[in-house]
């Protein structure tokens, strides 16, 4: 089993910690938590070994699970790199581009592995349909949340569309060309609500909306390819594949036929995948341990995490125009 630790013991820090603590792949050593008083709380209630200092913990360990807040990923990243431990980091990888090749730089200097906490990829929704998705044309998202003040210290694109960012660029094979967004600030300093039109050079288009002001939670994605039509539902973990064919000549009662303006008819039938529960988080953690054993690329690499975020930077950057 791997030692691991892990920086930060907030609502996301806290949930890591009890999903590593039942883990099979790992050991759990403890954590480090800024916040002295949060800290000692956290150790109390739960028993979690606490550590004076992000060194302390960094020496104490194999593997570093960065779950503070976006601004300190860089540096601890940085500390933990440069101790020879491998680093799960939540996304966003860092605050800036130039951070984030600072971490990739230093990764392949030391010889460590990392991964970056794009949650969305272990979803059991998108798990199940990702191998269906096939050259998608044209992509539509809507990821709205209900206003909680945890996550306003960066603007929502960072917050919440980035995790679409990241599928989309998970399933479209082909370079963004062109960028088109707009975003407005209503409770926060940073944009709540924004919109991202992306164009790739293959001709797929995406369409992603992001809100933390909203009156519902909401995580859709919807996918349309030459026929087919998938969705896929990352709140409510279910999915529907809806495909086309060639009409037979002699349909069955309950067939469902279109038929175009040139004639052609084509028949509509469901290819619902099975979806397998699972826990997201845990399963990303473990695939990274499985990736430090056996010395292969994770799931989501540096370089994912770090795409992401440039996709997601040229987003906020049209807010400013």
């Amino acid at each position: 089993m791997l030692n691991i630790g892990v920086l930060g013991a907030g609502h996301l820090g806290k949930i890591h910690l009890r999903l590593l603590n039942q883990s099979d792949k790992y050991n759990l050593i403890g954590f480090y938590d800024p916040n002295s008083k949060n800290a000692d709380k956290v150790a109390a209630e739960f028993g979690y070994k606490k550590f004076d200092s992000i060194t302390q913990l960094i020496n104490a360990v194999d593997v570093v699970d960065i779950v503070t807040p976006t601004l300190s990923h860089h540096d601890c990243a940085i500390e933990a790199i440069k101790a020879g431990k491998h680093i799960f980091i939540e996304k966003p990888i860092a605050n800036t581009l130039q951070e984030a090749q600072e971490i990739i730089d230093l990764a392949k200097q030391y010889g460590v592995k990392g991964q970056v906490g794009h949650v969305e990829r272990f979803n059991p929704a998108f798990l199940a349909t990702r191998h269906k998705i096939e050259n998608p044309m044209f992509i539509e998202t809507h990821r709205l949340a209900e206003f909680n003040p945890r996550g306003t210290d960066v603007p929502v694109v960072l917050d919440l569309m980035i995790h679409d960012i990241d599928v989309i660029l998970s399933v479209v094979k082909s370079p963004v060309k062109n960028i088109n967004a707009s975003g407005v600030s209503v409770i926060s300093e940073t944009p709540d609500i924004a919109n991202a039109r992306i164009e790739f050079e293959n001709g797929c288009v995406a369409n992603l909306t992001a809100s933390r002001i909203s009156l519902k939670n909401m995580r859709k994605s919807r996918f349309f390819q030459k026929d087919a039509y998938i969705s896929v539902d990352f709140l409510e973990k279910t999915s529907e594949v809806v495909k086309m064919k060639d009409a037979p000549e002699e349909p069955g009662d309950f067939d469902m036929i279109l038929q175009n303006a040139e004639g052609i008819k084509k028949q509509i039938y469901f290819d619902n995948p099975s979806i397998t529960a699972n826990n997201a988080i845990l399963d990303e953690l473990e695939t990274f341990a499985e990736a430090i054993k056996s010395n292969t690329n994770p799931m989501v690499t540096l370089d994912d995490g770090t795409n992401a975020l440039k996709v997601a930077h040229r987003i906020i950057d049209c807010f400013n125009k």
